[in-house]
């Protein structure tokens, strides 16, 4: 058998035999609290539109006015033709709003991620990333020249320890981390890296719009300014795209050298024009998040007695059950209930740790929380032997029947 088709046949295999295969589903109105599947209709707790605004009327006006003033797509990289004034426009709110000098554009999150990394760091630089930073960051780590070292989740002992020797290295951490939605020490971290002369990047895909003056984000929330701020558009923008925010001479700088910029199709200047409009309604419509802390407060009060329930301040909601085909079982009788929760499995996670990613967004009502959440309570309850655990509360049930 050919070296790739043995390769990829073995590694298939593996997946299926260790029961961690993925597969797509074709969903429709996935992008608000209701989606289909095969027919049926599910409350949508997987998705990451915080604020609502994916699906929102008004977005989708400014998207379409984009579209009737400037076309479909750009048409070219950013340094050819494909650099508009929408572009320009967006670049400018965004600075505006974070306090930066520049703003850069990307397709993704994931590009951005990457480009910041290879273009920044050289043979001799140290680089010093959080554990459970995203995979973009972590494989961009290890493909680039510097040396990199990771500390422990959040332990800014660890972080101080490695730059103590390594100073002048570049420290990159979330604001908001993916898969247990807890928040970075960044107030700390932002002390540090300033004490032993390094730099401080945070990658804020999950914070901006949540946290912080107006949606500002995590850094505003922990009132610092990192020398570089990567916020991504797919969240809770509800659109899609990447920025790195940054000085003017670094943003003259990764014009230059990101090739994920420079070599890249510009996004279409009509989502620029919805993305402005985006920024415009996350800054204003404050409702949204005072939704999402109502929403989060309901959860908390329905789910702290339950073992495995982790309390966060944002919307992600993991729930921790530990082996991957338990969390599996209980995800799929979730949806006996019309209710759609995505089980989160190693290597996604750590061996161990698989759990339930629960997202609660700005469109969701308080009966559906209690949906998921008496779903939830009866599906653990069938699944995982809970008659030994400490801590479950005694009257989750008749709490849930009161509301």
């Amino acid at each position: 058998m050919p070296l790739f088709k043995s390769r990829i046949k073995d590694a298939l295999v593996q997946r299926r035999e260790q029961g961690l295969t993925r597969q797509l589903k074709v969903l429709e109105n996935s992008n608000g609290p209701l989606l289909t599947c095969e027919g049926s209709r599910f409350i949508n707790f997987s998705s990451n539109d915080y604020l609502g605004l994916a699906n929102d009327p008004e977005l989708v006006e400014a998207w379409q006015a984009g579209l009737s003033q400037y076309g479909a797509g750009s048409a070219a990289s950013p340094l050819v033709t494909g650099f508009s004034s929408a572009h320009r426009n967006l670049e400018a709110q965004l600075c505006e709003w974070l306090g930066f000098e520049r703003a850069i554009l990307f397709s993704s999150g994931f590009s951005a991620n990457q480009a910041l990394l290879f273009s920044l760091l050289e043979k001799d630089d140290s680089l010093l990333q959080d554990k459970l930073n995203h995979a973009s960051l972590m494989e961009a780590g290890m493909l680039c020249p510097a040396t990199m070292k990771r500390f422990k989740h959040n332990d800014t002992q660890h972080l101080e320890s490695l730059l103590s020797r390594s100073p002048q290295s570049l420290v990159v951490t979330e604001g908001v981390f993916s898969m247990d939605g807890d928040q970075a020490p960044l107030e700390r971290i932002s002390s540090l890296t300033n004490q032993y002369d390094s730099w401080l990047a945070v990658d804020d895909a999950h914070g901006i719009g949540v946290l912080g003056d107006k949606g500002a984000g995590s850094c505003s929330a922990a009132q610092i300014s990192p020398d570089i701020l990567v916020i991504t558009f797919g969240k809770a923008f509800g659109l899609s795209g990447a920025a790195i925010l940054c000085s003017s001479e670094v943003g003259d700088y990764l014009t230059q050298f990101a090739r994920h910029h420079v070599y890249s199709t510009a996004m279409p200047p009509s989502q620029a024009v919805a993305l402005s409009h985006a920024c415009q309604m996350i800054q204003t419509q404050e409702w949204r998040r005072e939704k999402l802390t109502e929403l989060g407060a309901l959860y908390a009060e329905q789910m702290s007695g339950l073992k495995g329930f982790v309390d966060t301040q944002t919307p992600i909601k993991p729930f921790v059950i530990g082996e991957s085909q338990a969390a599996l079982s209980i995800a799929e009788e979730l949806k006996q209930n019309q209710v759609w929760v995505t089980a989160i499995r190693p290597p996604t996670v750590p061996a161990g740790t698989a759990r339930l990613r629960i997202t609660l967004t700005a469109n969701h009502s308080q009966k559906q929380i209690l949906q998921l959440t008496r779903s939830l309570h009866q599906a653990i309850e069938r699944n995982i032997d809970l008659s030994n655990e400490p801590g479950i509360h005694p009257s989750f049930e008749s709490n849930i029947e009161a509301q």
